[in-house]
């Protein structure tokens, strides 16, 4: 008797349809059809059945805060900063861990069970430290949740900021983080991406800075961390995180430095809901996107994740835990919509975004974890283009989360389960006169 069967499903790699049988926290076989009992099934015929997502650059100390103290009216990055100086004194670790589990929550029924949180070390108190590794030891049955020690203000524009995050990795923080071109000067960004790789080098940790987050074509400390990530051999390690700056590069400088982060081994990590609202604000027109690089960095095999950043904080007012909304603002801003680059868009918030926060591959196969999402979609191109309803989520083998079926057009009798983009025209009935 098996503790669980998914009945008949897609998987993103083509094969369908497929039964997966789990027992314990294991999947122990995948078969075109598996005849066994189960102490429960479920009936995925049609349906995509994919790893869970992962969202490796977000901030939990600061999410659902919207509001408190007041609103970011200008929608920028300085006055989002300014904000959340001003919100930190009035934090509480209980305020933190009761906003951050409320955002855990939601995540689940997202299907997103892998989250690298940022957290401020600035504050001398480290209360959202605190806090979150607190929330780390609650959620740890169902989502895995690494803490970066992060110097919001600057490692070396703050007196106490190297400090603090010193502490914080003392105190069971998982990774090294930084924000370089909010430092001072460029000499200054430049010294504090030397000093945190050297950090991480020591302590043997993951590195994920906040790198070039900025419309200004000079600021370049992304070449400084590739170059930094290759010397001390920290590889798959570093994880250089918004980039956006890249949009700004001119073409050749562009073709020099690519192959540098390429060679580095490091991970790039856009945003393209919150870098697509904060970058171009002092533009005219034309108007930059805001977003990296990404083909460029694809074509010279860069590992890139999207990443979402932020849900309802001093930054950006809007988000959902939906990793999916991730990727079709990214396939749209990019932007990027031949059929190879969506479903990579797919990929790119589930098997890419593990690979940044050093995961084991999600990739569902047998002996592997039983940790899957149920998605009313036939495959990931139609999962990003619906932002697919995440009808059962699995982890370890138990199901955490189940969404009643949304109505849409693949329900509709007479559509044929294929990747045909004819499927989906209209038929002769179906035309207006």
């Amino acid at each position: 008797m098996l503790d669980l069967i998914v009945r008949q499903a897609n998987l993103p790699d083509g094969r369908m349809p497929m039964d997966l049988a789990i027992q314990g926290d294991k999947i122990v076989a995948i078969a075109p059809r598996i005849e066994a009992e189960a102490l429960q099934e479920i009936d995925a015929t049609g349906r995509l059945v994919a790893p869970p997502f992962v969202d490796p650059h977000f901030h939990m100390d600061a999410t659902l805060s919207l509001g408190t103290p007041r609103l970011n009216d200008s929608g920028t990055l300085l006055e989002g900063i300014a904000l959340w100086g001003e919100l930190k004194p009035m934090l509480t670790p209980e305020a933190v861990m009761e906003r951050a589990l409320r955002y855990c929550d939601l995540a689940v029924s997202q299907g997103l069970l892998s989250i690298r949180s940022h957290v401020d070390v600035c504050d001398d108190r480290l209360t959202a430290v605190e806090a979150l590794i607190e929330v780390r030891k609650r959620v740890a049955p169902y989502i895995d949740l690494q803490l970066v020690a992060f110097p919001q203000d600057g490692l070396y524009r703050t007196p106490t900021a190297e400090e603090n995050l010193l502490r914080a990795l003392d105190m069971g923080v998982d990774v090294v983080g930084g924000i370089p071109h909010f430092e001072r000067t460029m000499a200054e960004g430049a010294r504090s991406v030397l000093r945190l790789c050297e950090i991480a080098a020591e302590r043997g940790l993951r590195l994920d800075l906040h790198c070039d987050e900025s419309d200004d074509p000079m600021s370049r400390h992304v070449e400084t961390l590739a170059a930094e990530a290759t010397r001390l051999g920290l590889g798959a390690r570093v994880v250089a995180s918004h980039v956006t700056a890249m949009h700004s590069y001119d073409n050749y400088y562009a073709s020099k430095l690519i192959p540098l982060i390429a060679e580095s081994g490091m991970t790039v990590v856009p945003n393209p809901l919150i870098n697509i609202t904060l970058q171009g604000r002092s533009d005219t027109y034309p108007r930059r996107r805001g977003l990296t690089r990404v083909p460029e960095l694809r074509a010279a095999g860069v590992n890139v994740a999207f990443g979402q950043d932020c849900t309802m904080d001093p930054w950006y007012s809007l988000g959902s835990a939906d990793m999916l909304e991730v990727a079709h603002m990214g396939v749209h801003a990019v932007p990027m919509t031949s059929r190879e680059a969506m479903a990579w868009a797919f990929t790119s918030v589930t098997q890419n975004g593990a690979a940044a926060m050093g995961l084991p591959d999600p990739t569902l196969r047998e002996g592997g974890p039983a940790n899957m999402v149920v998605l009313q979609a036939r495959d990931p191109i139609e999962a990003v283009r619906l932002k697919a309803t995440r009808l059962a989520v699995i982890k370890r083998g138990n199901v955490l989360s189940r969404t009643p079926p949304r109505i849409a057009a693949l329900d509709l009798p007479g559509r044929a389960a294929t990747l045909d983009p004819a499927a989906y025209a209209p038929t002769t009935s179906e035309r207006p006169d």
